[in-house]
């Protein structure tokens, strides 16, 4: 059976060498948060705080939580953690509900793990967690390409104290990563799950099944426990098989690699220039170009979009977004053209509350 089959959701890209550095996970320090600080009475799956970290809902009825980029002060060397609180509480998890974070990589960036070879390279995953339940949590790695898996367990030992984990992984001889941007690789540490998912050894690498997704889990109190509170930082994923001191980066670095998969404004005004079209007098284009180039073409959404043509004479009826790209979409501007016919160059205003590219895995 698939994992696809289980579960139809939602990862981040980085290369050790390529990208520089030895953590390939993007924004484990937790600092970026383009979607915003806080978002409450969430149920379902998505991504809503803390960017290329996405909350997962399987099944669950009655639960509700907030998810939150969190202010860290007391845990030196971090500024913030990505924090999640039950506040309409699961009565009971079934065999069938599971709630986890999932992070997802692209597979072109992953190649240097030599997965498919008998030279697969072991990994480390490093982390810090903090509880206010303590107990044994599940913790798995996801192979798209040859549906493979492997898991493994950390324990919390004092409730509402920052405690370093580190799980070492063998490499997956099975199959290789497919060199491509679409999802190859997923890390979920999972909050809750019921017993369809904890029944089958995953220690070592080998064919999905949906009861190896959380072999070993043993606490939903997170879950089931009003107000309960899990929050992760620092999180390190790198070759070898020994942790090494989480590697930080500028806010700008980690900036320009999120907005691969996710790109917002909040600017009440994004200002383009636009040319008049010799074909049709009636309509101005022009195009807003992304900080970096997106994993694919984004889907886009904006709010509230008006326009305005900085000329007298020219009167505006509406601002809309034309053919998107990889790299920047175009805009147009329907406009009424005054005595000036011809073709000039204008400054062009689209507000919009917030304009929204997701090229998210």
């Amino acid at each position: 059976m698939s994992r696809a089959r289980d579960f139809a959701d939602l990862a981040g890209s980085a290369d050790a060498g390529g990208l520089g550095g030895s953590n390939m996970v993007i924004n484990g320090s937790m600092n970026i948060s383009q979607r915003g600080t806080s978002s409450t009475g969430l149920h379902d799956s998505g991504y809503y705080t803390v960017d290329r970290f996405a909350l997962i809902f399987g099944n669950e009825d009655e639960l509700r939580v907030t998810m939150s980029q969190n202010s860290v002060t007391d845990l030196p060397g971090f500024a913030n953690s990505l924090k999640v609180q039950t506040t309409t509480a699961e009565s009971a998890i079934a065999a069938d509900e599971s709630y986890y974070i999932i992070n997802r990589y692209e597979g072109q960036d992953f190649q240097h793990l030599k997965y498919g070879t008998s030279n697969a390279l072991s990994t480390t995953l490093s982390f810090y967690v903090k509880s206010s339940v303590t107990g044994t949590f599940a913790v798995a790695i996801y192979q798209t390409d040859g549906n493979d898996i492997i898991g493994s367990t950390y324990t919390i030992n004092t409730a509402d104290t920052w405690e370093k984990k580190e799980i070492t992984f063998a490499g997956n001889t099975l199959a290789a990563i497919v060199d491509d941007n679409t999802s190859a690789i997923m890390i979920d540490w999972f909050l809750a799950a019921g017993s369809n998912f904890t029944s089958v050894n995953n220690t070592s690498w080998g064919g999905y099944e949906t009861g190896k997704l959380a072999y070993g889990h043993g606490t939903n109190a997170v879950a089931t426990t009003t107000n309960a509170t899990w929050e992760i930082t620092g999180v390190q994923w790198e070759l070898g098989e020994q942790a090494t001191p989480f590697e930080h980066r500028s806010y700008g670095d980690e900036l320009r690699r999120c907005q691969r998969y996710y790109y917002q404004t909040n600017d009440s005004e994004n200002s383009v220039h636009l040319q008049r079209s010799y074909n049709n007098l009636n309509y101005y284009y022009g195009q807003l170009d992304y900080p970096v180039t997106m994993r694919s073409q984004p889907t886009l959404t904006f709010q509230n979009a008006s326009a305005s043509v900085l000329l007298p004479s020219i009167h505006t009826t509406s601002c809309s977004w034309g053919a998107l790209s990889r790299t920047n979409h175009s805009v147009i501007i329907e406009a009424q053209p005054g005595s000036d016919a011809g073709a000039y160059t204008y400054t062009a205003i689209c507000t919009s509350n917030s304009v929204r590219l997701d090229a998210e895995l």
